[in-house]
């Protein structure tokens, strides 16, 4: 139990076992982008092998490999994670605002069927339906199987605003399209940012292809996927702290 007793530096030597115990895989996968399948293979932990002439090479190979369109399968995956990113932010808001406010039982049934749903995020294990062949279709399945923890994660943002601030906007004129776009929307940009980091790290899928056991190509695909995220989260992450 922590205590105010309990001496800074104990906490500290806390704080930087669990910080190296969750970025470790990170470091696994960044040090062994600089290395061949062999090196990777006989110091998997270690700096031994790895190079940074290694490191363009492979990253030449995963780019210009000929058995998978890289530039493609990156483009159609930020495709469907930025418009997916979005419909959710947009229409998880409405209709969390909508079952906040009001106050029945369908609404509570409703909101009780979005915490049910969110058992259910595996969209791989739906790829032999006709529907997920296209984008628009992609795009659909990550918004219903997004959108149970967006609304869930919302609602409790929301009973937290006034609503006064509605009445206010109410009375003024203002229609409830009118209320929650210029309202109650502006509000939820702390927690959109939250909720964008957190689909967005499920959505973003691994678009690196299939590259069976060659482990130099396969760990270095998987940097160039995770690269996005760790740029969108240094963007967002004054405002997933004001959350």
């Amino acid at each position: 139990m922590v205590t105010k007793k309990t001496p800074k530096v104990v906490l500290t030597a806390v704080a930087i076992v669990i910080a190296a115990y969750i970025l470790s895989p990170f470091y696994l996968v960044l040090i062994n982008t600089f290395k061949n399948a062999n090196g990777i293979v006989a110091n998997p932990v270690s700096f031994a092998g790895a190079s940074f002439a290694q490191f363009k090479t492979n990253i030449s190979n995963v780019v210009n490999n000929s058995n998978f369109s890289f530039w493609s399968a990156f483009g159609t995956s930020a495709i469907i994670t930025v418009v997916s990113l979005v419909l959710l932010a947009l229409f998880g808001g409405m209709a969390a605002w909508v079952i906040c406010r009001n106050k029945t039982k369908w609404s509570t049934a409703i909101y009780m069927t979005f915490i049910a749903s969110m058992t259910f995020r595996d969209v791989g294990k739906f790829l032999g339906i006709n529907m997920l062949q296209s984008i628009p279709g992609i795009v659909f399945a990550y918004c219903g199987f997004g959108g149970a923890m967006t609304v869930f994660i919302l609602t409790g943002f929301i009973k937290g605003i006034p609503y006064e601030l509605e009445e206010a906007a109410s009375i003024d004129g203002c229609a409830p399209e009118g209320v929650f776009f210029r309202i109650i929307f502006p509000l939820l940009k702390p927690v959109i940012m939250t909720v964008t980091i957190l689909n967005g790290m499920w959505i973003w899928n691994d678009y690196v292809g299939s590259y069976v056991k060659q482990w130099d190509l396969i760990l270095t695909a998987a940097l160039l996927a995770i690269i996005p995220m760790i740029i969108v989260f240094l963007i967002g992450q004054k405002q997933i702290m004001k959350n």
